[in-house]
C-alpha cells in the first residue's frame, strides 16, 4: 500500500483538514491546523508531500521521523502542526487497514466512555460578556449532562493590576460556583495573560471556591515563573497547549510545574507523541487533559488517545451552540455527549469517524481566519 494523494480543505470557522489517500482505497482523515496560520501550514504540508508520495502509510513512527528530523531545524508550531495533521490520517489508514480503531494499536480500550467539559462562553474566542450570560450558559452546560465547565480569563490584565481587576476575577468564579454547586468541576484558563506575580494574589483569593485546575496562570515558555506559581497555591495548575513536542514537555514535567498536562494533538506531533507525553506525565503522578479548541477530526483523535491513556481527567471541546465541533454538518455520525457528560467510545476502525465530502463543500472558505488581536488601554499589545 502506497501513498497516492493529499488534499487539503479549509473549512468554516477556522479549521482545516487533510485526506490522505492510497492506492489501497483506503483513505485516512486528519487535522492539521494552527490558528491563524492554517494557510502557512498548507504550504508546509506542500513541502512534506515529496516524503510521502509512494510512502507506505503503515511505517507511521519512521515518516513522522523523516519529516521532523530530516529537516534540519527540528520542531516549531508550523511544522510539527502540519506533522500532527498527517500523523492522525495515517493513523486512520492503519485503523482502517487493520479494521482496528486506534486505541486498538495503542494497548487496547482502558475505559468505555471519556468525561467531556465545554466552555462557559459562546465560543472559545469570544470577547467579554456579563456573568449573567456566563451563568445562564452554566445552567446550559449542567442541563446537557455536563460534569465539568472551563471558561478564559479574557480581559487584557496588566504586569501589575488593580484591586478591582483582581475582584472582578474572583468574583466571575464565586458567581459560577454558586450556580453549579459543588458538585460540579470548573476550570479556569488564565490563557498564559497573566504575570507571575498577579496570577499568585489571585489564585489565593481564587482557593476558596476550589477550582479544577487553573490553565496557564503564566505563559509556559518560562518554566521557572510556572514553577514559582506552583508551589505559591494548593490549586492544580494545567498547561500544555503551546508545547510542541516530547521535547517541549520534559522540562515542564521534570520540574513538576503542573499537575495536568494538556497536549493539543494538532501541534505537538500527532496522537502517538502525545501517547509518549503521558507517558512521561504518568511517572509523576500528572493528569491529562488534551487541549482541543478546534474540529470533529481533533475530537476524534483525542478520543482514540483517552480511550487507552490512564491518567486521562476530562476531554476539553468548545461545545459549540450548533455542535459543528461534535461533527454536526460534517460527520456522517457526528460525536453524542450523553446525560452523563460523556461521549462513549466507538469500535469503528481507526478514528472511528466516516466525513461526508459533500456537507463538507458548502463549509469551505479561503483559509484566512486570524487570531484576534487584544490591546491594553494605553495602546500597548496585549498577549491573546
Amino acid at each position: 500500500m502506497k501513498i497516492v494523494d493529499l488534499q487539503m480543505y479549509h473549512v468554516r470557522p477556522r479549521w482545516m483538514f487533510l485526506k490522505i489517500t492510497t492506492d489501497a482505497g483506503i483513505c485516512g482523515w486528519g487535522e492539521p491546523v494552527l490558528e491563524g496560520r492554517a494557510k502557512t501550514v498548507e504550504q508546509a504540508i506542500m513541502e512534506l508531500k515529496p516524503i510521502l508520495i509512494g510512502a507506505d502509510p503503515l511505517k507511521i513512527e519512521y515518516l513522522t521521523q523523516l519529516m521532523y528530523r530530516g529537516t534540519y531545524y527540528r520542531g516549531g508550531p508550523i511544522l510539527m502542526s502540519a506533522i500532527s495533521g498527517i500523523e492522525m490520517a495515517l493513523w486512520d489508514i492503519k485503523g482502517k487497514f487493520y479494521n482496528a480503531p486506534v486505541y486498538e494499536l495503542l494497548g487496547g480500550l482502558y475505559r468505555d466512555k471519556v468525561r467531556m467539559y465545554g466552555h462557559l462562553k459562546p465560543t472559545a474566542l469570544a470577547g467579554d460578556f456579563p456573568v449573567s450570560d456566563m451563568l445562564t450558559l452554566a445552567k446550559k452546560r449542567m442541563e446537557e449532562g455536563f460534569t465539568v465547565v472551563k471558561y478564559s480569563v479574557i480581559p487584557p490584565i496588566k504586569p501589575l493590576d488593580n484591586k478591582k481587576m483582581l475582584d472582578s476575577i474572583v468574583n466571575r468564579f464565586a458567581a459560577v460556583r454558586e450556580t453549579v454547586g459543588d458538585a460540579i468541576d470548573v476550570a479556569v484558563d488564565f490563557h498564559g495573560r497573566v504575570s507571575p506575580a498577579m496570577s499568585i494574589r489571585i489564585l489565593k483569593e481564587l482557593e476558596q471556591y476550589y477550582p479544577l485546575f487553573v490553565e496557564e496562570p503564566v505563559l509556559p515558555e518560562n518554566v521557572e515563573g510556572m514553577v514559582q506559581v506552583a508551589r505559591s497555591t494548593t490549586i492544580p495548575i494545567a498547561a500544555g497547549e503551546r508545547l510542541i513536542s516530547k521535547w517541549g514537555f520534559r522540562e515542564l514535567i521534570e520540574k513538576q510545574a503542573v499537575a495536568v498536562v494538556q497536549p493539543d494533538l494538532c501541534h505537538c506531533g500527532g496522537i502517538f507523541e502525545a501517547r509518549k507525553i503521558a507517558v512521561m506525565a504518568e511517572l509523576y503522578y500528572m493528569q491529562l487533559a488534551p487541549h482541543n479548541p478546534l474540529g470533529p477530526i481533533s475530537l476524534a483523535a483525542c478520543l482514540q488517545l483517552d480511550a487507552c491513556t490512564p491518567n486521562v481527567l476530562a476531554q476539553e471541546h468548545p461545545a459549540m451552540e450548533n455542535k459543528q465541533d461534535l461533527g454536526v454538518g460534517i460527520l456522517k455520525e457526528p460525536f453524542v455527549i450523553e446525560k452523563d457528560g460523556c461521549i462513549h467510545i466507538s469500535q469503528k476502525p481507526g478514528l472511528g469517524v466516516e466525513v461526508d465530502e459533500e456537507a463538507l463543500k458548502a463549509l469551505e472558505f479561503i483559509g484566512d481566519w486570524d487570531t484576534p488581536h487584544l490591546f491594553f488601554d494605553d495602546g500597548g499589545v496585549a498577549d491573546w
